[in-house]
């Protein structure tokens, strides 16, 4: 698809005539686990919309669109990506493994590997990318499922990164095997 609007077009047009189903998608998900910045949610659609992933999975007690706060952060993308809202990260996870599709869980883990590693040998396609709450980060369950967790090194005094920034780092990297 031709069609490129930049952030004041994109505020104001919604997709017409399919427009958005005109998008080579790239076989990869993301799935947030009640993620609650507004903030955050609105830039991973424009992580989303960016890199032409397949689906952005709202798990959760999450807001959702339409919200002037997501809106305000995702630049209008949310109208041009394909999300859904569930209640539970858990059914997502599930439904997506029974589908043959790799879950990778970005967070801070025992059982984490170097984000780095992600090479053409470890990643699958398609894949889902999980992305967890600003403080708690993903639930314990939802780790237990996910066939892969990596982490990003911290060298400074904070322990954890943005989510947003978190997903986009991961999703750049597995972009880097197709």
């Amino acid at each position: 698809m031709k069609l490129k609007l930049n952030s004041k077009q994109l505020r104001k047009t919604k997709p017409v005539n399919g427009e958005d189903k005109k998008i080579k998608r790239n076989p990869i998900y993301v799935v947030l686990d009640n993620i609650i910045d507004t903030y955050n949610i609105g830039s991973i659609f424009r992580l989303a919309d960016a890199v032409a992933i397949e689906k952005v999975f709202i798990c959760g007690d999450s807001d959702y669109p339409p919200s002037s706060r997501i809106h305000k952060a995702a630049v209008g993308t949310e109208e041009w990506v394909p999300w859904k809202k569930t209640e539970t990260t858990v059914e997502v996870i599930n439904k997506l493994k029974l589908e043959g599709i790799q879950t990778i869980a970005v967070e801070q883990n025992k059982n984490s590997i170097d984000y780095r590693s992600l090479t053409k040998e470890k990643v699958k396609f398609p894949c889902a990318i999980i992305v967890g709450n600003e403080t708690t980060g993903i639930s314990k369950e939802v780790l237990d499922l996910a066939d892969v967790i990596v982490e990003l090194p911290m060298f400074g005094v904070n322990k954890s990164f943005n989510v947003w920034g978190s997903a986009a780092i991961i999703v750049y990297k597995i972009i880097e095997n197709l």
